[in-house]
């Protein structure tokens, strides 16, 4: 079983910056896929940016260029320039090539002035 744990959320203006950590129980970095996805007020949850066990990244396209994920004893998501619409709740998930994904209880972020 692998527990994740999100932190770095918080209430932050349009145009500001965030950066979420998702600690893991284990080193599991290096044999998971590692994602962030989030879920707005009355939306469903959507993907946002994935990085490989490998190392490599993908990201949804409403936040190329704005957000980073990374990973080194955390994986983490660096986001700049952050617009109300990014509000949500951001959470963690892992995910291994037999098809074993975990989630962590999310942390919340808001984008308002």
């Amino acid at each position: 079983q692998v527990q994740l744990e999100e932190s770095g959320g918080g209430l932050v203006q349009p145009g500001g910056t965030l950066r979420l950590a998702c600690s893991a129980s284990g080193s599991i970095f290096n044999f998971y896929d590692m994602s962030w996805y989030r879920q707005a007020p009355g939306k469903q949850r959507e993907w946002v940016a994935t990085i490989a066990s490998g190392g490599s990244t993908d990201y949804a396209e409403f936040v190329k260029g704005r957000f980073t994920i990374s990973k080194a004893n955390a994986v983490y998501l660096q986001m700049n320039d952050l617009k109300p619409e990014d509000t949500a709740v951001y959470y963690c998930n892992a995910k291994n090539l037999a098809g074993f994904s975990f989630w962590g209880q999310g942390t919340r972020v808001t984008v308002s002035s």
